[in-house]
């Protein structure tokens, strides 16, 4: 694996750290928003329960209650804690007796009707903001709504009636509760937030902690395939040069002949290991001018076409004038050369290659297409894995290493572009973007 790579890998490690952290503050945040969302409206509707019970009217503490009251003043943390869990699942007598002075500063106001509906009594003395008329509609409105619990703005109500046919509905101004409620949300939004902006760089710092010996991994993997093959061309240059003598002094032979065949394997075999090696290197694109892509593609294009035509095959090209990217042109030659070479040697007999490009956005998208009517059942997912090659016998019939559409594939990665394989209607193409 390059040291390109193994960031790209590294990147998608933290997007997918980042993005499972974010998902879990998200649901803690959220459950944590409901609970306070579900206490807030059993306590409310705990209170309006007993006002309506009472007649409009919250009735004083018995003495019993304020005896209790008064010791849940001193009541510890751990006390106060079971008490809100009571408080979720409706246990009324716990909500008043954790709120002391709860009771005194609520706000509310109840309208009475009769039997027949008519109004029988209003009574807004423990609320200032409303008066009767506002009163009345609200109430009206409630019991039009038809339902027992609701809200309507800053003020919860409750609409109940009573065995005799009479009803009450009873509004209470819960601002301050409605208040308390945003408050935790925001700061749970702002701790969730805080959490997330902290553990970007933790998370960064560590994963590139964690790939540093991969990396390390990786140059001296590149370091090892340039240095044994400049190893290994002195071997095989002596290898050639005595086989040559042989062939001076006793003739040519098919030993000899087969001898410097495996020798010219070996030679190319180790050039293109040179070049796989090279091609995983970092591009400094900082360094790159703006080249007309066009020209050197063109080029390429006529190169090959002899190569073709021998080949029994046509090759056409389709490339659109004055495409200019900020690019090294002896890597875009290059990488244009091995996907014709390769399209050439898998078209059909007889068949056409196609060497597409255009400009898309500021930069290149090159297609080269050759035609394979069997092409339907390849395994596309391998095409770029090192020493592959579709005809699994490995035919002489076909030269190649399997190496080509790697090397490719490096070249378009250093470029931080990407490259596809698909196979439509007896064609396969390959698409390469380069930004």
């Amino acid at each position: 694996m390059s040291e390109s790579s193994i960031r790209r890998l590294q990147k998608r490690f933290i997007l997918l750290s980042m993005t499972s952290l974010a998902i879990v503050i998200f649901i803690i945040s959220c459950l944590m928003n409901i609970g306070n969302l579900i206490t807030s409206r059993t306590m409310i509707k705990s209170l309006l329960t007993e006002i309506c019970d009472n007649k409009g009217v919250l009735p004083e503490l018995s003495d019993e209650d304020a005896d209790d009251e008064e010791r849940d003043a001193d009541i510890s943390y751990t006390d106060t804690l079971h008490y809100d869990l009571l408080s979720i699942f409706g246990n009324d007598r716990n909500v008043d007796a954790l709120s002391p002075g709860y009771r005194d500063s609520t706000r509310f106001f109840a309208v009475l009707f009769n039997v027949d509906d008519s109004l029988r009594e209003i009574k807004t003395e423990r609320i200032s903001a409303i008066n009767t008329d506002a009163a009345v509609e609200l109430a009206r409105m409630a019991k039009d709504l038809g339902e027992g619990f609701g809200r309507s703005g800053a003020f919860y109500y409750k609409y109940d009636r009573y065995r005799d046919g009479s009803s009450i509905v009873v509004y209470m101004d819960c601002t301050a509760e409605i208040r308390a409620y945003l408050r935790v949300f925001y700061i749970s939004m702002i701790i969730g937030l805080s959490l997330l902006l902290f553990a970007f760089p933790v998370i960064c710092f560590f994963s590139n902690r964690a790939v540093q010996p991969e990396i390390r991994n990786a140059e001296r993997q590149r370091q090892f395939i340039t240095n044994a093959s400049h190893e290994l061309k002195t071997p095989l240059s002596v290898i050639r040069a005595n086989t040559e003598l042989l062939e001076l002094m006793e003739g040519e032979n098919e030993w000899t002949e087969s001898t410097l065949r495996q020798v010219d394997h070996m030679s190319d075999l180790i050039k293109n290991l040179v070049l796989l090696s090279r091609s995983e290197e970092t591009v400094d694109r900082s360094a790159m001018a703006e080249i007309n892509v066009t020209d050197a593609l063109r080029e390429t294009v006529e190169t090959f076409t002899p190569v073709a035509t021998q080949a029994g095959r046509t090759l056409t090209g389709d490339i659109q004038d004055e495409i200019r990217i900020v690019a090294d042109s002896g890597t875009i030659e290059q990488l244009a050369s091995l996907l014709i070479d390769n399209a050439i040697k898998y078209c059909d007999e007889g068949g056409t290659v196609n060497v597409n490009a255009a400009k898309k956005g500021k930069g290149l998208r090159l297609v080269v297409s050759n035609t394979c009517a069997e092409g339907k059942n390849q395994d596309y997912s391998r095409f770029f894995d090192r020493f592959y090659r579709a005809d699994t016998s490995h035919s002489e019939q076909k030269k190649g290493y399997g190496i080509g559409l790697s090397i490719a594939q490096n070249i378009v990665q250093t470029y931080r572009g990407s490259i596809d394989v698909s196979w439509k209607d007896g064609v396969i193409s390959f698409t390469c973007v380069i930004p």
